[in-house]
């Protein structure tokens, strides 16, 4: 999230860095940058109110000029707070600020080469593609999964499970071996632990929400593993900390069809094995 006081002191230069993004905040950042002064107003003016409060509380005869100091302070108090949400509720939708490096684009073409290298790659004429492979070899369905829930579910059967498992497996295996402890974690998540990792409100639209529950199902293990530490203050003495867990993973993909998206990507459900590392 950006910084309140970068916005106050550098508010032409986060608009156009902002632009590198191909988006145009400014209306956003003015906004933000007035409400924030008008705040501060209210800030300086309450900070008055409770000196002056100060002074005369210790004498009793000026009881009514402190009661309606107290009635301003709590005014003062409420609408800063108004302020406050409405300036929080503003930044958290405004993406991070790209570095002066990065160059103006709208697409691939746009991007800066630094470094390139040719591979060489085999002939794959005559090759079968993945979902070819599954069909061919009975490890998977793509239909059976359409007729159990829908597009993007997919069933494996036989050595296609086994190879999942299997696999699932290697990788836990493997992590542990580089000193990840492994974590079984909770594939449903409230909306605290999908906004403290940035999911919320970027990514609402992407996720599956329990609206009777008012929970939603993990787009990555990486939500509730990671939340583990939030709001947790760290000694250096316990870093670096090294975490893995396996879950199936759920994620919309709303608007993801064409020719990328078939076979095995862009799946609605998913395994993954994930590393955290503070």
């Amino acid at each position: 999230m950006i910084e309140i006081h970068r916005i106050l002191k550098e508010k032409e230069i986060v608009i156009d860095l902002l632009k590198k993004r191909n988006l145009d905040l400014s209306s956003d950042i003015n906004y933000i940058h007035d409400v924030e002064i008008e705040r501060r107003d209210y800030q300086k003016l309450t900070d008055g109110l409770r000196h002056e409060l100060n002074i005369l509380s210790t004498d009793i005869s000026n009881r009514e000029r402190c009661t309606i100091l107290k009635q301003k302070i709590k005014k003062n108090l409420e609408l800063m707070n108004g302020l406050e949400k409405e300036i929080f509720n503003l930044l958290v939708k405004i993406p991070n600020i790209p570095s002066q490096d990065v160059p103006f684009g709208k697409g691939y073409d746009d991007n800066t080469h630094i470094y390139q290298k040719n591979h060489h790659h085999p002939e794959t004429k005559g090759q079968l593609k993945h979902w070819e492979l599954i069909d061919k070899y009975k490890i998977g369905s793509f239909d059976l999964g359409n007729k159990i829930t829908g597009r993007g579910f997919p069933v494996y059967i036989d050595k296609g499970a086994k190879l999942q498992r299997s696999i699932i497996n290697f990788c836990l295996e493997e992590a542990a071996k580089f000193g990840f402890i492994e974590y079984e974690v909770p594939i449903l998540v409230n909306k605290e632990s999908v906004f403290g990792t940035g999911q919320y409100p970027d990514k609402d639209d992407q996720m599956y929400f329990i609206d009777k529950d008012d929970l939603y199902l993990v787009p990555t293990a990486e939500v509730p593993l990671t939340n583990i530490w939030r709001d947790v203050i760290l000694d250096k003495i316990d870093l670096p900390i090294l975490a893995t867990s396996y879950t199936p993973c759920f994620r919309r993909e709303a608007g993801t069809y064409g020719k990328d998206v078939r076979g095995l990507n862009r799946l609605h459900q998913f395994d993954k094995v994930e590393l955290v590392c503070i």
